[in-house]
């Protein structure tokens, strides 16, 4: 196991050059620059624009500019901001917690819904139960998740609070008058939690389902009833077991899509995240914090799958990869 994860590891280096060049070729040959601020402003001369792009560094170059970049990432620098000065470092440790809590919630509340409803579902296939469990989350699955996050911030914000129901803040991640209250920031979490989860409820949900109903139709379920032993015990004893395992290896593959989600629902919001520091960068133009978050939404999707490929095989002692 070692081995192959020293591997994996040796391998994602390639694997991210190859990203961040294609990325950092895509924001410098669209239309735009961080100067173009500059541009627009009579009092600026084409001399002073010239000149803050040389301090920049923009007048080289794109390929020698990702070179450089390359070379500064090798010693830990990911540069400055274009635009404010600030570290981009420091700019994404400031938000990376409130992104990875969001998506870490989203995730729970994904698989605290969809993996019991799956089960059931299986279990009672063909049902009323089952059937309207299906229509639901195929219903889920069709409807965009900008829209369903707008759809709640009119009805749990806005029409809430018309009705005299108690509302749910729907900007930033705490309130200005209780900025460390525990309860506040739970509140402020809940809207964009529940909307990014609701990307992986309908998924997961239908697999677990069809997961759980290819298990319950194997040799060894009917054997198991054979001896006895009781429904509960083989449903969630010995089935369920064997149905979880392709689950952890769709939830490695589908951290991307969550993590990619996040980034327009923390748009909506207004949560301060990793999303919302990209959008604004990509807005400006500002290279270098577009490189860097870009960057780490690369290696956190590597190692999402790479850790899905390790619980695989952690939960299935069958499965050895060296």
């Amino acid at each position: 196991m070692l081995r192959f994860i020293i591997r994996r590891l040796l391998l994602m280096v390639p694997l991210l050059l190859g990203i961040t060049f294609m990325v950092f070729a895509i924001v410098n040959l669209v239309p735009g620059s961080p100067v173009a601020q500059f541009e627009a402003n009579p009092r600026m001369s084409q001399e002073d624009i010239e000149r803050i792009r040389s301090n920049l560094g923009l007048d080289e170059p794109w390929p020698k500019r990702y070179v450089i970049w390359v070379g500064n990432l090798l010693h830990g620098d990911l540069g400055y901001s274009y635009i404010n000065g600030v570290s981009v470092t420091e700019q994404i440790l400031a938000v990376l917690p409130n992104t990875l809590l969001l998506t870490g919630t989203a995730t729970f509340i994904a698989l605290l819904v969809a993996v019991p409803l799956g089960v059931l579902a299986a279990v009672h296939r063909n049902s009323w139960f089952d059937n309207l469990v299906y229509v639901v989350a195929t219903a889920i699955g069709s409807v965009p998740t900008f829209w369903v996050g707008l759809l709640a911030i009119i009805l749990f914000a806005v029409k809430f609070q018309e009705w005299g129901f108690p509302s749910l803040p729907v900007g930033g991640t705490s309130s200005f008058r209780d900025e460390t209250g525990l309860l506040d920031r739970l509140r402020h979490l809940i809207l964009p939690a529940v909307t990014l989860g609701l990307l992986s409820i309908a998924s997961w949900l239908l697999y677990i389902r069809a997961s759980m109903l290819e298990v319950i139709r194997q040799d060894f379920i009917r054997t198991a009833y054979a001896k006895g032993l009781g429904g509960r015990v083989v449903v969630y004893e010995h089935a369920f077991r064997n149905a979880l395992l392709p689950l952890v290896t769709l939830i490695g593959l589908t951290l991307p899509d969550l993590f990619g989600g996040a980034f327009i629902i923390e748009f909506i919001f207004s949560w301060n995240g990793m999303g919302r520091l990209a959008v604004n960068a990509a807005t400006s133009s500002d290279y270098t914090v577009i490189m860097g978050a870009f960057l780490l939404f690369a290696v956190m999707t590597l190692l999402a799958n790479l850790l899905s490929d390790v619980m695989y095989a952690v939960l299935d002692p069958r499965i050895r990869y060296d």
